[in-house]
């Protein structure tokens, strides 16, 4: 078949008509025509890619729309997206062993109120010392760090502890023992 020569529109809408009609197979012939879709070899190498036919609506037992013609037409003219770039991936694997308690608050809190024997500082110091190997990724050095941390900072908080509570029964028990002998002396003082 010899392909007839077409207008060249000078308008959008002339443009539209014109593809209109080769789309509903008017251009060439009548309602029988073909349908000749020019394509470059970059989209037909797209559309031999693809898995979806060309007209969806002959499989289906739907006749096509326009809009789905028209929407296929310019799939095959433009062709499927091409990048220049390969599509890479990144994979973050973020373990949950990671999560090493490094007891640096409770080791402040020993540092500045219950610093017995310097308990509270060295417990401040393995808290830090955990801390970075966490950073780095040493999980096991963490951990390790971390136990010794939590190890002495229950020694501060029991002798500190046990340091208030005698500190406390001192101060009661001298000042009950003042009170009495402020209450004697007094009593000397009136006996005469």
């Amino acid at each position: 078949m010899a392909a007839a020569a077409q207008p060249i529109p000078n308008s959008q809408t002339q443009k539209r008509k014109l593809e209109k009609s080769k789309l509903l197979g008017k251009a060439g012939g009548g309602p029988g025509a073909s349908l000749c879709v020019r394509t470059s070899s970059r989209s037909a190498r797209a559309m031999n890619r693809s898995s979806q036919p060309l007209f969806s609506g002959a499989h289906t037992g739907v006749p096509p729309t326009y809009e789905m013609l028209k929407e296929e037409h310019e799939v095959a003219v433009l062709g499927a997206p091409q990048t220049a770039a390969p599509v890479t991936t990144t994979v973050i694997n973020i373990r949950s062993e990671t999560s090493v308690p490094d007891h640096i608050v409770w080791s402040l809190f020993n540092t500045i109120f219950l610093n017995v024997c310097c308990l509270g500082f060295v417990a401040f110091a393995y808290s830090v010392k955990s801390r970075d190997r966490k950073m780095v990724g040493d999980v096991t050095g963490a951990q390790s760090y971390a136990s010794t941390a939590k190890c002495l900072n229950i020694w501060a908080l029991i002798l500190g502890l046990l340091l208030t509570i005698v500190f406390i029964i001192i101060c009661a028990t001298g000042s009950v023992m003042i009170f009495q002998s402020v209450s004697e002396v007094a009593k000397g003082y009136g006996g005469y």
